[in-house]
């Protein structure tokens, strides 16, 4: 089977030399010789043109206020000037010669050569919409090759070489041109769900009447449902018996089951948090000694931001499985306490009514929900207060206002004249006699 399969091969490479050993006799006929030459002084010209006007283009990008996109497909025109200088040059002259012979031999080469370089520029702008640098390289390169060999007739051949390339599985042939093709029609195919997933996604987060939690969560089941698709669709169009690898997959899920339980406990208290809307994109908690707000729930961890710019990823099993302290999950009301004391000189009735009328002063203070001041108790050496007041934006800190809450009390005291004690020792010296009495 192996001398078969080498035979067939070398017969195929002979076939293909043989046909460019008649190509290459047909390109020395004086007529297409010329053609070849006005093809290398187009090239020659285009050099030039695009070291000519690459540096004054770019000068003229550095003044513009566009926006982004704009900028980046004005870079890629930038770096293609060759090519681009070479398909308005190579059209010029195949209309020139087309007024000047009649017989399309004439000019068929040169007619063919611009044609190519406006397919491979075609396919330079349609590669930018692969996002992915690798896969984007992948796709231009596949393009290329594609259109290079439909535009010269030789699909056909092509085609043919490539699935006589082939490994056979027992029932199963697996050709060069079955992986090939599987490949392209994947990619494409998930660049258009990729696509799809990004537009509908949009209008998803766009959509006030759902809540973030749900946003979150069906902006992540149409990801999975359009790549899974995609994936399936594309074995499916090559001819791949997804049926025969049902007992594979599941052998392999099992295994990952095994291998990654961490990561799936990950994914399914993801699909739980966004489930029961316990926690959401905006929402501020306290975990452990992380404190911030909720940036983004991921299908494996959480991003929280924190008031000094820290982003930490907290695992989606702790949100499940740790103690939460959610300051906006029902209500954006949060109430924060603080504590001080002053002097027993001081009358509380006022202290009370002037700490109540010092915080209400403060701006995020709530009004409608009047600040409140007790009496919790007589210390050592002061009268000890608690002051409560309510916030509704504890994203924008709490340290912070506090901090404010206990500025403007200081102000108030000090300009009511209500002092503010801290604890004093009153040290004495004992005289001779008390030291040996005491010693007695």
């Amino acid at each position: 089977m192996m001398d078969d399969a080498l035979r067939i091969l070398i017969e195929q490479f002979d076939a293909l030399w043989r046909t460019a050993e008649l190509w290459w006799r047909n390109m020395l006929l004086p007529s297409r010789v010329l053609q070849i030459v006005l093809i290398l002084v187009v090239l020659a010209a285009a050099w030039i043109l695009r070291r000519l006007t690459t540096e004054p283009m770019r000068d003229w990008m550095r003044g513009l206020d566009r926006p982004t996109w704009q900028i980046r497909m004005l870079l890629v025109v930038n770096r293609r000037l060759q090519l681009i200088w070479f398909v308005v040059l190579a059209w010029a002259v195949t209309w020139i010669l087309r007024a000047i012979y009649v017989f399309p031999s004439k000019y068929y080469i040169v007619d063919m050569a611009a044609t190519l370089g406006s397919a491979w520029l075609g396919v330079i702008f349609a590669a930018r919409l692969v996002r992915n640098p690798i896969l984007r390289t992948v796709v231009r390169w596949g393009l290329w090759v594609w259109v290079t060999l439909y535009l010269l007739g030789l699909t056909d051949e092509t085609t043919a070489f490539l699935d006589r390339l082939a490994l056979g599985f027992g029932e199963v042939r697996l050709s060069l041109l079955t992986l090939i093709k599987a490949v392209v029609i994947v990619a494409v195919l998930f660049v258009v769900a990729r696509f799809l997933s990004r537009a509908s996604g949009d209008r998803i987060r766009r959509n006030e009447d759902i809540s973030p939690s749900m946003r979150v969560l069906a902006v992540k089941v149409l990801q999975i449902a359009l790549y899974g698709a995609a994936l399936f669709l594309g074995l499916e169009a090559v001819g791949v018996d997804l049926a025969g690898l049902a007992f594979l997959s599941g052998a392999i899920g099992l295994g990952l089951g095994f291998g990654l339980q961490k990561v799936v406990s990950n994914l399914v208290s993801g699909v739980i948090i966004l489930l029961d809307k316990s926690i959401k994109p905006g929402d501020v908690i306290s975990l452990g000694q992380t404190f911030g707000w909720v940036h983004t729930l991921g299908a494996r961890y959480a991003s929280i931001t924190t008031r000094d710019g820290k982003e930490f990823l907290i695992p989606n099993e702790d949100l499940i499985t740790g103690q939460v302290v959610n300051w906006s999950h029902s209500d954006p009301f949060v109430r924060l306490d603080i504590h001080f004391g002053c002097a027993y000189a001081d009358d509380p009735h006022l202290v009370r009514r002037i700490a109540v009328e010092a915080a209400q002063g403060v701006p995020r203070v709530l009004s409608a929900r009047a600040p409140v001041c007790h009496i919790v108790g007589f210390g050592d050496s002061s009268v000890d207060y608690i002051l409560r007041f309510w916030i509704t934006d504890p994203t924008g800190g709490l340290t912070n206002i506090r901090g404010n809450v206990f500025l403007a009390l200081w102000d108030a005291f000090r300009a009511h004249g209500i002092s503010i004690p801290f604890p004093q020792r009153e040290v004495r010296m004992l005289g001779e006699d008390a030291v040996a009495v005491a010693k007695d």
